[in-house]
């Protein structure tokens, strides 16, 4: 009887997740397109789309049971390109190639804190010790976010025609903050780990179609409050994560003596 082979390639319920995982990366790709020709609104709607992919091909992994290695490095090679190398070009042809050479150091700033914060993660996925994880928080700003929050710029400036944001020496320092933040250590607010009340979950779903009503209408004026509103969450998100960090110091502590007592 001859021994079944280990099977080679892609399982059919991968194709699917990975299929919207590489449509990101064609998105984030074709941001860098439109901003070559001076399409602005195109560009910024390019990284979103890839930021919306980017949240829906784990959820269809984990929904036909087709997660994989092979998906997980093609999502941070995707999303090192679609939220690191595309925002970091969109914002050098917008406003830092009026200072080239220095105005590109901060483009590469981008992209590299952006590969930086993906390889620290994948390095991390198989380790039993991950103390923000485990309390429900991230690590730094996840680079969706941090393409997001990049971008803001772009953002007041399409709805309020404002040249003075254009200026490099706004965009600059802004592009090195959002770098930071990436592969900073700050514990920032995990959207997978929040609970819903059964009091408000109503309330939480007329929001989101409202959220959505926005963005069609005034998407730019929208994207400018989420930017602002994630921003303010940080210092909360932080604070919160220090009560978690001293409640497990607290019964770390209580149950040191109780097990020295037990121990022969």
């Amino acid at each position: 009887m001859i021994p079944d082979r280990p099977r080679r390639g892609i399982s059919l319920r991968a194709v699917a997740p990975n299929a919207v995982t590489a449509l990101a990366l064609c998105m984030g790709l074709s941001g860098i397109r439109f901003a070559i020709g001076g399409e602005w609104d195109r560009a910024l709607a390019s990284i979103i789309i890839a930021g919306v992919l980017d949240g829906l091909d784990g959820r269809i992994a984990r929904l036909l049971k087709g997660e994989s290695r092979f998906g997980a490095e093609l999502d941070s090679l995707s999303d090192v390109i679609a939220f690191g190398v595309s925002p970091a070009i969109i914002l050098y042809l917008w406003s830092l190639q009026a200072l080239p050479r220095y105005g590109w150091l901060f483009a590469l700033a981008q992209a590299v804190c952006c590969a930086l914060r993906l390889a620290r993660f994948n390095a991390q996925i198989d380790a039993t010790e991950q103390p923000h994880k485990s309390a429900g928080f991230l690590t730094g700003v996840p680079a969706p976010a941090g393409a997001g929050l990049a971008l803001l710029p772009i953002y007041i400036w399409l709805w309020s025609g404002n040249d003075v944001l254009r200026q490099v020496w706004i965009v600059a320092p802004w592009m090195a903050l959002v770098a930071f933040l990436m592969i900073s250590n700050v514990a920032t607010f995990s959207w997978s780990s929040l609970r819903l009340r059964r009091t408000i979950r109503l309330e939480a779903i007329a929001g989101v179609a409202l959220l959505g009503g926005a963005l069609i209408t005034a998407p730019w004026e929208t994207l400018t409050v989420v930017a602002v509103i994630y921003i303010a969450l940080i210092p909360f998100s932080i604070r919160s994560y220090a009560r978690v960090k001293r409640r497990r110091a607290t019964a770390a502590h209580a149950a040191g003596p109780e097990l020295s007592t037990r121990a022969p």
